[in-house]
């Protein structure tokens, strides 16, 4: 059976068309229904598929649906980051977001992973490449998890940093440990050595090769021993987002790939930057991915009580 039979990629297919003949993506009745139909096709989270092996046609439906998705969610992103900003205190009606649940257990699903790989202690300074307009997952971090860590969200659009200031600002806890700055990341250097973690949004090259080219950026600037997390996706929800693997972080540990099957859509990578890393052209390191040791996810990964496929997992000998 071609992939254009199976069932699921019939119906992402049939969905992509009504998406790409809308005239705007701006939020409306018939956007929001098309993207959340969209994203109930996606969730299955055992659908046999690989994204990597549908045909050519597919392929290239599925590069123009992640586009589409990245447009549909920044404007989707700015329309309520307008609305919050009506408010005198913006964070306290974050609930609007309809979709501030997923962000809630995302966050708190990232924490739990970086938790057990950040030697016991609050990072001091973070970084979010991507943060957009409506940064919530730096802001739940910041109010919920991380209460005095720095958060430096960076962005290359500056109509979005001015729409996300303007929700932080009211704070008097959050104006002062947030800070927003409009740059292309790419041209952010020693810089990135200050940070001991670095979170890089799903939605940061839409293409996997730019994600990889960020990622090698990254790589060769962060700090030894910091720690990158990465967004991606797996299995059908990979129609949505840009899919990394741990083969494609050269110059980092990878210490686990975690792949939620409720309704978290992104998958979490998270890696150490590895310190013996040699630049030098001609030279790269690539991914060191230690032994397995799944028997540990649940009690390690699962604080939200998260179904979980986990494909890669390590911890280092002394947190054994």
């Amino acid at each position: 059976m071609g992939c254009q039979q199976d069932p699921l990629v019939q119906r992402v297919c049939e969905l992509y068309e009504k998406i790409s003949s809308l005239e705007s993506l701006k939020p409306c009745k018939d956007v929001n229904m098309l993207f959340n139909q969209l994203v109930l096709t996606c969730m299955p989270p055992n659908y046999p598929i690989d994204v990597t092996k549908l045909c050519r046609k597919v392929q290239e439906m599925r590069s123009n649906l992640i586009k589409l998705c990245g447009e549909g969610e920044g404007l989707l992103e700015s329309h309520y980051s307008s609305i919050l900003a009506s408010y005198d205190n913006p964070i306290d009606h974050l609930h609007i977001f309809p979709y501030f649940t997923n962000y809630l257990k995302l966050s708190q699903l990232e924490f739990t992973i970086l938790s057990q790989h950040h030697s016991g202690r609050e990072p001091s300074r973070v970084a979010f490449v991507g943060s957009g307009p409506l940064p919530l997952t730096s802001i739940v971090l910041a109010s919920n998890h991380l209460t005095k860590t720095h958060f430096h969200n960076y962005d290359i659009d500056a109509s979005a940093n001015s729409m996300a200031l303007q929700l932080v600002s009211p704070d008097p806890d959050l104006s002062k440990r947030m800070f927003f700055h409009t740059t292309d990341i790419m041209d952010v250097t020693c810089a990135l050595r200050d940070y001991d973690v670095i979170f890089l949004a799903a939605l940061v090259g839409m293409e996997k090769e730019q994600k990889i080219r960020v990622i090698e950026h990254l790589s060769k600037y962060m700090a030894n021993d910091s720690i990158l997390m990465i967004r991606s996706a797996h299995g059908a929800r990979a129609f949505l987002y840009p899919v990394i693997e741990a083969s494609d972080l050269r110059g980092f540990q990878v210490l686990s790939v975690f792949h939620p099957t409720d309704e978290v859509v992104n998958s979490v990578i998270i890696a150490r930057k590895c310190s013996t890393l040699n630049h030098e052209k001609g030279s790269p390191l690539g991914p060191i991915i230690m032994p397995n040791k799944c028997c540990e996810i649940h009690q390690v990964f699962n604080p939200l009580n998260h179904g979980s496929i986990v494909e890669e997992l390590t911890i280092e000998e002394k947190l054994s």
